[in-house]
């Protein structure tokens, strides 16, 4: 809802560009700084108390939020939120793992969530366009009256039948290294500003350090030795850069390049919601006739294609000549999201879903903000439009070559085999 609002919101506070992007900035610095703890949390603490805890915390900011009279009180209202998020997203996406068998039913699981994270994108840049006609306000308020229901039907629909891992201490130093890191380059990030990236670095060597000495350490070093689970974390990073950079690009280029209005906007997005449908259905047969990598290269194929097309786009483009792009692009999500999700967990222990979700969603909301951040360097004007458009197509090109890396050959059923040789 909010990137449809933002070029209401710019002009009722008189925010620059910059400040503009740092209101979804702010969202994914404490979203990306937090969620390695957050996820750990889930894991040591509770997943159920987590969600429950920090659903209420962005409850309360996403109000204040919309209270905001000016620049800052916005950023602040916004980062709160994204801490929140970091805690109850890794602790929601270990409650389903953690309650579904690997295999077809957990991949079914999955995919109702990946689709059911699709309907929430479709109903925000409907409901986005909608509500800012009547105020930009009402894109905090709006949420805070959905996530108070949901937290009240959370209180008694939610059990964790995986009990928290009860430890004789908590690693503090290596939760305070990592957030500490993880928030340096979370600003590197959104600033573009190599000082603080160095400085990540070298805490992110710190906190490796300390981990390899701690009797419970807060991060297992071993499970970040799992090629496939790199594999699947650089490629969401390079998805959502792509996918996050298009979509502050095009709201730009329809909203201030082309004189829509921010409900045309939205409805003109909505049809990258078709994986609404499209991920519990085609994505869930096709990974479990398949299996996820395969599944998730066709996404990225298609994602590719999107964004190529989208390339010739002018200052004149009809709506018809944006669609196949637009269809693409909800065909390349529906195949790509939900068997991330699924690789992403995919051989982890249940003990570990919720820092292997951390690690997920650190990825995904630091390519968010990269994506946006290197659109609103490039500048999106009738000049650099392309320029700035051909970064999605860019990370989207090398995604293809690193999931091409986990391919493998099928293996052929046994009796598929004798069939054959009789």
């Amino acid at each position: 809802m909010l990137n449809v609002a933002l070029p209401a919101v710019r002009a009722d506070l008189g925010l620059s560009t910059a400040t503009l992007s740092g209101v979804v900035s702010a969202y994914v610095l404490g979203y990306g700084g937090f969620m390695l703890l957050g996820g750990r949390a889930a894991d040591l603490l509770g997943r159920r108390c987590m969600f429950l805890t920090w659903l209420a915390v962005f409850v309360v900011f996403s109000g204040l939020g919309g209270l905001a009279t000016e620049g800052w009180q916005l950023l602040v209202a916004r980062f709160v939120t994204g801490v929140a998020a970091a805690f109850l997203t890794p602790a929601g996406l270990a409650l389903i793992t953690a309650n579904f068998p690997e295999g077809p039913q957990r991949n079914r699981a999955l995919g109702v969530y990946a689709g059911t994270a699709a309907g929430g994108f479709s109903l925000g840049l409907v409901a986005g366009g909608a509500l800012v006609t009547a105020g930009w306000r009402w894109v905090f308020f709006a949420p805070v009256l959905l996530a108070a229901v949901i937290l009240v039907a959370a209180l008694f629909l939610i059990r964790d039948d995986v009990p928290p891992r009860v430890t004789r201490s908590f690693d503090l130093p290596g939760a305070f290294t990592v957030t500490a890191a993880m928030l340096l380059l979370a600003y590197a990030v959104v600033s573009l500003d190599l000082v603080p990236a160095l400085a990540g670095v070298a805490l992110l060597a710190l906190f490796v350090a300390i981990e390899r000495r701690a009797a419970h350490p807060l991060v297992r070093l071993g499970l970040l030795r799992s090629a496939r689970l790199v594999r699947t974390n650089i490629t969401a990073l390079l998805f959502l850069f792509a996918f996050a950079g298009f979509q502050f690009a095009l709201t730009i280029y329809l909203q201030e390049l082309r004189g829509w209005t921010p409900l045309q906007t939205g409805l003109a997005m909505l049809v990258v919601g078709v994986d609404t449908v499209l991920a519990p259905t085609l994505t869930t047969w096709l990974v479990n006739r398949f299996d996820p990598v395969r599944v998730l290269f066709a996404g990225l194929l298609t994602g590719l294609t999107a964004y190529g097309l989208f390339l010739r786009v002018t200052g004149d483009w009809t709506y018809a000549a944006m669609l196949p792009s637009l269809m693409l692009l909800g065909l390349a999500f529906a195949l790509a999201y939900g068997p991330l999700t699924m690789a992403a967990t995919d051989g982890v222990d249940g003990h570990e879903h919720g820092l292997a979700g951390g690690l997920l969603y650190t990825a995904i909301q630091f390519g968010t903000a990269l994506g946006i951040s290197a659109v609103t360097a490039v500048g999106v004007d009738s000049g650099s439009l392309r320029t700035a458009l051909l970064l999605p197509v860019a990370a989207l090109l090398v995604a293809v070559v690193v999931t091409a890396t986990s391919l493998t050959p099928r293996r052929v059923p046994r009796d598929i085999v004798r069939r054959a040789a009789r």
